[in-house]
C-alpha cells in the first residue's frame, strides 16, 4: 500500500474590498446638496489584480476635448493615478478602471486636481487594507420608469433631440420615441459568511441636472446608492457603473411644473437594483470552478476622426435661409396675435363677436364677419409657422456653432484619429467593457446582443472621454449626439469589434 497521500486541489479564492472618499469641491460658498464620492472596490483572485473606481463626475479626463465644458476632471488625472497605484500597491495601471457617473456641474464640483488623485488613490489604498475572501454572484433588473431616448424620431425620419437648448418639435411631427437599455446590470459580492461587502450596478441613464438651486449633487444614482447601502446594511458599498446613456434622459428632463426631484428617481432605481439583487444565487468556489475566476484586458484602437463637418454646416445654412426667407410678409406682432389667437380657439366659430351677431349679419346679406374671419386666420396661420420657423432656427443654430467648435477641435488636434482605450474585466462568468465615450443606446445593446456570456454590462464614460458615440447609421438623422461628435461614422465598427474580440479573448 503506498503512503503517498493524494493532494486534493484547494479551489481559487477571490478577495475584495472597498473604500471611499469624499471629493467634493473644496471652494467656500459653493452649495453643496450632497458629497460627491470617489468609490473604490479591489479584486485579487491570487493570480491578478483589478480596481473597479466609480466616481461622481462628468467626465474623466474631458477638460482639454471639451474646450473647458467639462472642467473638473483634467486629462493628467487618470495616468497619475494609474502610476501611484501601479508603484505603490502593485497593481498593473491598465488593470484599473475609472468610470464617471456623468452627474452635470452647476459649476466646479470638485476639489483640487491634486487632491483629486490624493483622495482616489487613498480610497484604492484603504480597500486593499481591508481585503477578505468573498462569493460573487450576477444578475440583471429592470427599471423602465425613469428613463427616456431624448431622440424624438419625426415623421420626415429625422431625430429631434429634447435638450433645454431648443425648444421640442411640434407634436404633430413626431412619429415615434426611440428605445433605453431598461436593464440594470448587477454585480452581488458577499463575504463568505453571506454578509453583503459591495454591489456594482450598471444603469443607462443620464443625470443631467441635480435641482432647481445649482447645487453640487451626485444626482438620482447617488440617491439610488444610499437606498441601496441603507438596506443593506454591513458597511456594504453600491458602485454606480454608467452604462450606454448617450441618448438617454430622465422622463422630467423638460418638466416645467414641478421642481426637479432625484429623489424619486433614485428611489425607484435603488428599490429596483435591490429587488433583482435578493434573486441572485451566490456563487462558491468549489461548486463552480470559474466563479472566483479574475481576467483583464485593456487595448487600444485608433477612431477616426469625422471629416464631413463642412459638408454638415453647409446643409444646415442651406436650410436656415429657407426658414428665414419663410418669415417674410408677416403682419401680426405678439401683441395682436395673443388675443386674436384666444378669441379663435376659444369659439372657432364665433370669434368675433356673439353668434347672434353672424345670424343678423348672414340675414342682411353682409359677409364681414366671414370675409374678416379669413383674413384673420391667414394671418393667424402665419404667425403660427413663423413660431414654428423660429422653433427650427434656434436648433440650427446652436447646432452649427456646435459643429464648428467641433472642427476647431479636430483642426487643433493636428491627427486624423483618436486613440480610444477598451478594457474588459471578467469576474467569474460576468465581464464588463468600457468605453471612453457617451456611446448611445444602441452601442450597448449591439455589445451585449454579440457577447457569448449571460451577463455582459457596457461601463462608458471610462478611462477618456471623447463626447459622443452615435451608431454610424444614424449619422444623417440631425440629432445633437450626431452634430456633438468627433468621430467619424467608422468608428461604430472599430469599436465593437475590438470589444467583442476582448469578450471572447477574456
Amino acid at each position: 500500500m503506498s503512503n503517498i497521500k493524494k493532494e486534493i486541489p484547494v479551489p481559487d479564492v477571490l478577495r475584495a474590498g472597498v473604500a471611499k472618499s469624499d471629493i467634493t469641491t473644496d471652494e467656500n460658498g459653493a452649495k453643496v446638496n450632497d458629497p460627491l464620492f470617489a468609490k473604490a472596490l479591489v479584486l485579487d483572485d491570487g493570480k491578478t489584480k483589478a480596481v473597479i473606481i466609480t466616481m461622481d463626475v462628468t467626465a474623466i479626463g474631458g477638460r482639454r476635448i471639451s474646450q473647458g465644458m467639462l472642467p473638473d476632471v483634467g486629462e493628467d488625472f487618470l495616468p497619475n493615478l494609474r502610476n501611484r497605484i501601479q508603484k505603490k500597491l502593485k497593481i498593473p495601471g491598465f488593470n484599473v478602471l475609472v468610470n464617471a457617473s456623468h452627474t452635470h456641474p452647476s459649476g466646479p464640483m470638485l476639489c483640487n486636481d491634486d487632491e483629486q488623485v490624493d483622495r482616489t488613490f487613498d480610497a484604492v489604498s484603504r480597500a486593499m487594507e481591508n481585503m477578505t475572501e468573498v462569493k460573487i454572484g450576477s444578475g440583471v433588473g429592470h427599471e423602465d420608469r425613469i428613463t427616456i431616448n431624448r431622440n424624438l424620431r419625426l415623421k420626415n425620419g429625422k431625430h429631434w433631440t429634447i435638450r433645454h437648448t431648443n425648444p421640442c418639435p411640434p407634436d404633430e411631427e413626431v412619429e415615434s420615441v426611440d428605445p433605453v437599455d431598461p436593464e440594470i446590470g448587477i454585480i452581488r459580492i458577499d463575504r463568505m459568511d453571506g454578509r453583503p461587502l459591495a454591489v456594482i450596478y450598471n444603469f443607462a441613464c443620464h443625470p443631467l441636472f441635480g435641482d432647481s438651486k445649482g447645487s453640487v449633487t451626485a444626482n438620482f444614482p447617488g440617491v439610488a446608492s444610499k437606498v441601496i447601502e441603507e438596506n443593506l446594511g454591513n458597511g456594504a458599498m453600491a458602485l454606480f457603473l454608467q452604462g450606454a446613456a448617450g441618448d438617454v434622459c430622465d422622463v422630467y428632463f423638460k418638466d416645467f411644473n414641478r421642481p426637479r426631484n432625484i429623489e424619486y428617481l433614485g428611489i425607484m432605481l435603488g428599490l429596483s437594483t435591490l429587488k433583482a439583487l435578493s434573486e441572485i444565487k451566490m456563487n462558491k468556489p468549489e461548486a463552480c470552478p470559474t466563479a472566483a475566476k479574475l481576467s483583464v484586458i485593456s487595448e487600444t484602437v485608433r477612431l477616426p476622426r469625422r471629416v464631413d463637418i463642412p459638408e454638415r454646416i453647409q446643409s444646415l445654412e442651406t436650410e436656415q435661409g429657407k426658414l428665414l426667407e419663410s418669415l417674410r410678409f408677416t403682419s401680426l406682432n405678439f401683441k395682436s396675435f395673443l388675443p386674436l389667437y384666444i378669441k379663435y380657439a376659444i369659439d372657432p366659430n364665433h370669434p368675433l363677436d356673439y353668434s347672434y351677431r353672424y345670424m343678423q349679419s348672414e340675414k342682411t346679406g353682409s359677409d364681414e364677419f366671414p370675409a374678416m374671419d379669413s383674413f384673420n386666420r391667414k394671418n393667424l396661420e402665419k404667425y403660427l409657422k413663423n413660431i414654428d420657423a423660429m422653433e427650427k432656427l434656434a436648433r440650427i443654430q446652436d447646432d452649427i456653432a456646435t459643429l464648428k467648435k467641433h472642427q476647431t477641435i479636430n483642426d487643433e488636434s493636428g491627427t486624423s484619429v483618436i486613440e480610444a482605450e477598451v478594457m474588459g474585466i471578467k469576474i467569474g462568468e460576468c465581464v464588463l467593457v468600457s468605453a471612453p465615450l457617451e456611446a448611445l443606446v444602441e452601442i450597448g445593446l449591439n455589445i451585449k446582443k454579440a457577447s457569448p456570456l449571460t451577463h455582459t454590462f457596457m461601463a462608458a464614460y471610462s478611462n477618456g472621454y471623447m463626447h459622443y458615440g452615435p451608431p454610424a447609421a444614424a449619422y444623417d438623422n440631425g440629432g445633437y449626439e450626431e452634430t456633438e461628435c468627433l468621430l467619424a461614422p467608422e468608428w461604430q465598427k472599430i469599436y465593437e469589434e475590438k470589444a467583442n474580440e476582448i469578450i471572447c479573448k477574456l
